[in-house]
């Protein structure tokens, strides 16, 4: 037996926790890149005959690289899932019926890919919800079904399907925009008539600062708008044909188009010519629309508003005095435009747009003229007039002075 001297036994060294720990996800790391490359390399050779074997994918739909490529952590959910996909070719083939009948299929918008695959699950259509998933997943064709009206048949395979869902045939109607319509009207209308979110309509009209980047730099007349301005006056009047349910940005996209369309070089030229912004002519545009029936009064009336914004009709003390512009202000639900009982009521309206309490242009247009108000307003009759009163046939007549202007609201009014 060997003798042991005390003190003779070396004290070991530790090695420090944080290297050991290191060390173990190091290994575990090994071992898990070891497995993967293992079932890489066995996976994907019992797998090359089955992808052989697969029916061609529709041509619109371009599967992904080998899935063995540039493998990482980052694409190892791809890869396993294209692997899966592969694995199951047979059953991505397989007809859920054999009947060849049609099923009409209706996407809303606002729905989401999980949504619809359960409402095709419900019908019969889709099987393995799961499946179908992940193959529009892996494809990318998640974001891209969109709300629409479809025609399917019961026998599709999911591939044929997926496809089927990417070309929906959306349902439209035409509506028609009224000369004179405020933008609260305009969106009551697109709501009862094409199903077009008329809160969502509005919120765009309300806030031109929402509409995309490119729509804003295309039209000129779009970033000239003061600070605070809304779209009111720029959505043309006009007959449009619109998908039902569609996007309300689609139809002020459309709207904007044609204003920028009709109201031409020319226009713009004459309102510059008299110093007039665009702005402000849309807006005595408005007032102009509301105000006149006969389309050759508009110059006139025009001439008496421009006449009485410049100075040039000391007797209203520069202001408009439009009862449009305080109907406009007072307008509410089931009554957008305001039937006031008497002029007296109207200076109860603590509004900018009451022009009888303040001077000069109201701050934005009331409605969205025609483009013959907007002629008018940019290239108005050269008058004198001041003032003017409906004869009650649909015309009126015209005067310079406020003592003339009377005489004829007690011809013309009885008053």
């Amino acid at each position: 037996m060997t003798k042991k001297h005390k003190g003779s036994k070396r004290k070991q060294k530790s090695i420090p926790f944080s290297l050991a720990k290191w060390l173990l996800r190091a290994s575990v790391a090994l071992v898990t890149v070891g497995f993967l490359a293992l079932m890489i390399f066995v996976v994907s050779d019992q797998l090359s005959g089955q992808a052989k074997a697969v029916t061609e994918l529709p041509k619109t739909l371009v599967p992904r690289k080998s899935p063995l490529k540039n493998l990482n952590i980052d694409t190892l959910e791809t890869t396993l899932t294209g692997w899966y996909l592969s694995a199951r070719a047979a059953d991505l083939e397989t007809r859920p019926s054999t009947s060849n009948a049609k099923v009409s299929f209706q996407i809303q918008r606002g729905e989401t890919a999980r949504q619809v695959i359960e409402r095709l699950h419900n019908l019969g259509l889709v099987k393995d919800t799961h499946l179908f998933e992940m193959y529009l997943r892996y494809y990318g064709l998640s974001s891209k079904i969109e709300a629409g009206n479809f025609t399917l048949r019961r026998n599709m395979t999911i591939p044929e399907l997926a496809r089927a869902l990417q070309k929906g045939e959306v349902q439209q109607v035409k509506v028609t925009v009224k000369e004179g319509w405020r933008m609260e009207e305009i969106a009551e209308m697109l709501q009862k008539d094409a199903n077009i979110d008329s809160q969502d309509f509005l919120d765009l009209a309300n806030k031109p600062q929402l509409l995309p980047p490119g729509v804003r730099t295309r039209y000129v007349f779009i970033g000239a708008l003061p600070g605070q301005a809304t779209l009111e006056g720029y959505l043309f009047p006009e007959t449009y044909k619109v998908a039902i349910g569609s996007n309300p940005l689609i139809i002020v996209e459309r709207m904007l188009a044609v204003f920028n369309e009709r109201v031409t070089s020319q226009i713009r030229t004459a309102a510059a010519q008299h110093q007039r912004s665009l702005h402000d002519v849309v807006i005595i545009a408005s007032i102009v629309e509301r105000e006149a029936q006969r389309a050759d009064e508009r110059p006139l009336i025009a001439s008496v508003y421009w006449n009485r914004v410049d100075g040039f009709c000391p007797e209203t003390g520069g202001y408009l005095q439009a009862d449009p512009t305080v109907q406009y202000a007072k307008g509410k639900p089931g009554e957008w435009w305001w039937k006031p009982p008497s002029i007296e009521a109207y200076a109860s309206v603590r509004s900018p747009y009451n022009t009888y309490l303040h001077p000069g242009l109201p701050p934005g247009p009331i409605c969205d003229p025609g483009i013959s108000s907007i002629i008018a307003a940019a290239q108005p009759a050269a008058t004198q007039y001041c003032f003017f009163v409906a004869r009650g046939n649909g015309s009126h007549v015209f005067a310079v002075t406020l003592a003339e202007q009377q005489k004829n609201i007690q011809l013309y009014q009885g008053k």
